[in-house]
Formats: C-alpha cells, sequence, structure tokens
C-alpha cells in the first residue's frame, strides 16, 4: 500500500505542483520547453505506471461494502464520462493543449465547450469518482482519489493560466463558457444544441461505452463490471 500511496503522491504532485504552477514557467526558462516536455511526460508515464502495476498488488482493505445502488450508480456516470471524452477530443477547445489559437476568435466556444469548457476533466472526475463509489476500499481510494482531486483543482489551475497569458481574449471566452457543467446556459450567456454537440460523436461515445463495458473491461482487468457477468 505504501507503494500505490508514494506512486499516487509522485503522480499528483508532478501535475498539481509543477504543471499547474509557475514553477513550470521557471523549468521551460531554465530547460527549454522541449527538454522539460520530454522530462514531465517521461516521469508523469513512469509514475503512472508505478502507480497502476501498486494499485494491482496492493491488498484489499474494505472500507465500505459493495452496494448495487452504487455499482448503478458508477455505470450511469461511466456512460456520461465515456462520451464527454469522446466530444472533448473531437472539439475545438481553447482550454486544451495547442488549442489556445481559438481564443482570438469572437465565438471560441462550441459544442460541448458551452455545456463546460473543461469537458475532459469533467469526465475524469466522473470516471475517478465512479471507480472510488464502486469499488469502496484503500487502494482504490488512494489510487482513483488522486485523478479525482486533480480534476477539482486542474480547471482552475488551467483558468488562471489562460487569463494571465491571455489577458485580452480570455475573458470573452470565459464569459460565454462555464467550469461547472451547463452553469453558463442556465445564467443565460450561451445556448447550445444538440446538432451542434454532433449526436453522431455522441453516438461513438455511446458505442465506445458498451465496447468497453460488455468487452474491454474484462480482458484489460480482468473484472466484468455489468450487472450480467
Amino acid at each position: 500500500m505504501l507503494s500505490l500511496f508514494l506512486a499516487s503522491l509522485l503522480f499528483f504532485a508532478i501535475h498539481a505542483l509543477i504543471s499547474g504552477t509557475p514553477v513550470r514557467d521557471v523549468l521551460v526558462a531554465r530547460l527549454g520547453e522541449g527538454v522539460y516536455m520530454g522530462l514531465f511526460s517521461t516521469v508523469s508515464a513512469g509514475a503512472l505506471f508505478w502507480a497502476i502495476l501498486s494499485y494491482g498488488a496492493a491488498p484489499h482493505v474494505e472500507i465500505w461494502p459493495d452496494l448495487k445502488g452504487l455499482q448503478h450508480i458508477s455505470l450511469s456516470a461511466m456512460l456520461v464520462a465515456i462520451v464527454l471524452t469522446v466530444l472533448a477530443f473531437s472539439t475545438p477547445n481553447p482550454t486544451a493543449a495547442g488549442g489556445e489559437k481559438t481564443l482570438a476568435q469572437v465565438q471560441a466556444s462550441s459544442g460541448i465547450i458551452k455545456i463546460t469548457r473543461h469537458p475532459f476533466l469533467v469526465a475524469v472526475t466522473l470516471w475517478s469518482g465512479s471507480h472510488v463509489l464502486a469499488n469502496g476500499d484503500l487502494a482504490s481510494l488512494i489510487f482513483f482519489g488522486g485523478f479525482l482531486t486533480l480534476s477539482l483543482i486542474g480547471p482552475r489551475q488551467i483558468d488562471a493560466k489562460r487569463a494571465l497569458k491571455y489577458p485580452d481574449d480570455w475573458p470573452r471566452f470565459a464569459a460565454q463558457t462555464s467550469w461547472l457543467p451547463l452553469a453558463a446556459i442556465i445564467q443565460g450567456r450561451t445556448r447550445v444544441t444538440l446538432a451542434e454537440i454532433g449526436r453522431g460523436r455522441i453516438a461513438v461515445g455511446v458505442a465506445l461505452y458498451f465496447v468497453i463495458l460488455l468487452f474491454l473491461h474484462k480482458w484489460a482487468f480482468g473484472i466484468a463490471p455489468h450487472p450480467f457477468a
């Protein structure tokens, strides 16, 4: 369990204390963008691999019992998470790496970005939170809890970096969007249609969800998460 804690702590620290803070700018200034990205990617991948191996080897220490109600909540949350992930990677987004150039557009938000400007991080919140609920053990709380915490603090850090770097364009984009899903729409700051989000993209996300649920999850992790196993 100590190995899992240390691996998760390392992965959390390099993202929360380096990538999302002014420390990154200091390192880039000293090392150069290319060297920094190479080192960061290597350490990040290594920490993630270490965490995955440690999670698989960790003993099962139950915190709360296996409850069917929590499993149903988890399955529903994962459907939304996977659809959000597909939409996040198929929609231009100024908050994503390399997407900053779209900030100069008068209407920089479109589709799922009007619902939340951080669709992938919201997906990670749902993914990690649902796995904490469904598993109910200490190892899962450490492993998935780290991702859950990162997904909750990440939007604020990203927004702050974009606001500092693009003081002329960011306020307009922020006014059109929200981190909290649907907040900008409820407040009347933007409008979106299903067609704009993309019916085909949603269909791909739903199809991918059922492929993972029925086949890939058991193949990759040895556990069938659906109630028909």
